[in-house]
């Protein structure tokens, strides 16, 4: 293994951060590489844990002769976001300097165009910098996995439809209760990574066989203990193992049995009105249309001062927010619904 640091000197005098990155050098130059990040979210935890306990396995596997495939892992990707804090709290998702969230505005380039990511690289910031020299080391490679988390949530993955049915490998080996089949239409790093991918160097390709780029929700931000990241860890273990990027005889594949569904399916469910959440179904219940989700405390103490939240469609609740006062407009939880919820959502991400 080879352990290296990516280097991102600070907008400011005296300040440098430090990216370590792991490799391993594959036995066979046919096996598929991998590439896999987490915590691009600094405050999104559960993929650092799951990939400090594989790490182990692949030193092992190393060892042992059992690398087929070059690897590369980054466990903690945004040390920028890991020291921003405000009031005492990690911000994570948004950078304080620039006010853009750490996993939007990557470049979208063409494969054969992947080394004018680092061109003029001093001239830009920092966050700038460490997004364009993560997505350039991801496009060295045929697997992209980025972990990330929700908030309170099951376990479920952003896949662009140019990689799936084949990558339900991925949310077999997982446990994956749910996913959402996107457009690639985000400067997502993921959805950069797979416009390069389907972008290779001429017209669009619709699929894009081998090749796999991915937002793994490792369920909440809380989820965070050790039982749970090494079983995660050896669900992507199984991954790459069927993909054959490790060498285990005693792999065995299986069917996924969730729900893939696509952006269009999703109900987001928002808050009508400010008030205090009291949430009366939780992450996993299947719901029916009309069922009463939540209530608002919009008026407390005042006859009449809540206002029931319903679900619209039926479906699986995937995700809910853990803040129990929310603002006009706050996303309350996402619900995989088996129709189309609306005709009028624009191309790219849910949330910001």
């Amino acid at each position: 293994m080879e352990r290296s640091e990516i280097i991102i000197g600070g907008d400011t005098a005296g300040i440098e951060w430090r990216v370590p990155v792991f490799r391993f050098k594959g036995s066979d130059s046919a096996a598929p590489s991998a590439y896999i990040q987490a915590a691009l979210h600094a405050n999104e935890l559960p993929g650092t844990a799951l990939l400090h306990f594989l790490l182990e396995r692949l030193r092992t596997a190393e060892a042992e002769g059992a690398i087929r495939g070059d690897i590369t892992v980054v466990p903690q990707a945004n040390p920028i976001g890991l020291a921003q804090y405000h009031f005492g709290e990690m911000e994570g998702r948004f950078d304080l300097g620039s006010r853009t969230n750490f996993n939007r505005d990557f470049p979208l380039v063409a494969l054969a165009g992947r080394d004018t990511l680092l061109e003029k690289l001093e001239s830009r910031s920092a966050a700038d910098r460490l997004k364009r020299t993560l997505l350039h080391t991801a496009l060295g490679a045929d697997l992209v996995l980025d972990l990330h988390c929700d908030d309170e949530s099951l376990q479920y993955a952003y896949i662009d439809d140019a990689f799936w049915p084949e990558a339900a490998d991925l949310a077999s080996a997982l446990d994956m209760e749910a996913v959402f089949l996107s457009d690639g239409e985000s400067t997502a790093f993921e959805e950069a990574v797979g416009h390069a991918f389907k972008h290779q160097g001429g017209d669009k390709l619709k699929t894009v066989p081998g090749r796999l780029a991915v937002t793994v929700e490792l369920r909440g931000r809380r989820d965070v203990y050790p039982d749970m990241a090494r079983r995660d860890a050896d669900g992507l273990w199984a991954f790459l193992a069927g993909r054959g990027v490790i060498a285990d005889p005693a792999h065995e594949a299986k069917p996924y049995a969730g729900p893939a569904v696509p952006l269009d399916n999703i109900e987001m469910v928002k808050a009508p009105e400010p008030g205090t959440v009291l949430f009366h179904r939780d992450i996993g219940d299947e719901v029916k249309a009309g069922d009463v989700l939540a209530t608002l405390i919009v008026r407390p103490g005042e006859p009449g001062g809540t206002l029931a939240v319903m679900a619209g469609h039926d479906g699986l609740i995937a995700t809910r927010c853990s803040a129990r006062h929310a603002r006009r407009g706050d996303d309350l939880m996402k619900i995989a619904c088996r129709e189309a919820t609306r005709r009028d959502r624009k191309p790219g991400t849910l949330e910001d």
